[in-house]
């Protein structure tokens, strides 16, 4: 039996968008074998990433982490494919772009700049039901 298609959100966060690594974070997306079913670039507004952020709020990095994604363009990313959440998630590599594996999108592209809330270059939905509510607020 085949594994499920799923459908995930992929944000390219404004570090990524900012260091010109939105087409080869894309290229490893399409070489995994998954597929881009539709992407839009926008200027996230609060209350868009307040709904986003929502299971942050009141935790330390929340603040700093909405005012990191809204300084600059974000692209919003549909993928499809075959365990496409679990999937991106180890494509991405661990949330500390210094502890992430070679390999990935973070082991290979990200940087520690020191900052308060950590520019790790995307995001994935973590679960089904976390891609259904966020793919529902991009798109």
């Amino acid at each position: 039996m085949s594994a499920p298609v799923q459908e995930t959100l992929v944000l390219v966060k404004p570090d990524g968008v900012a260091r010109g690594l939105t087409g080869e974070i894309l290229r490893r997306i399409e070489a995994k074998g998954y597929q881009i079913v539709d992407l839009r670039m926008v200027q996230a507004e609060r209350a868009l990433l307040e709904q986003h952020y929502e299971e942050h709020q009141g935790k330390p990095f929340y603040a700093p982490l909405v005012e990191f994604m809204e300084s600059g363009p974000i692209v919003a990313v549909r993928v499809a494919g075959n365990r496409a959440i679990e999937g991106f998630r180890s494509l991405a590599g661990t949330t500390d772009p210094t502890l992430a594996a070679p390999g990935t999108i973070r082991g290979d592209l990200g940087r520690d700049w020191g900052l308060a809330v950590a520019q790790n270059l995307v995001h994935g939905s973590d679960s089904p039901e976390s891609a259904a509510r966020e793919l529902a607020l991009w798109f």
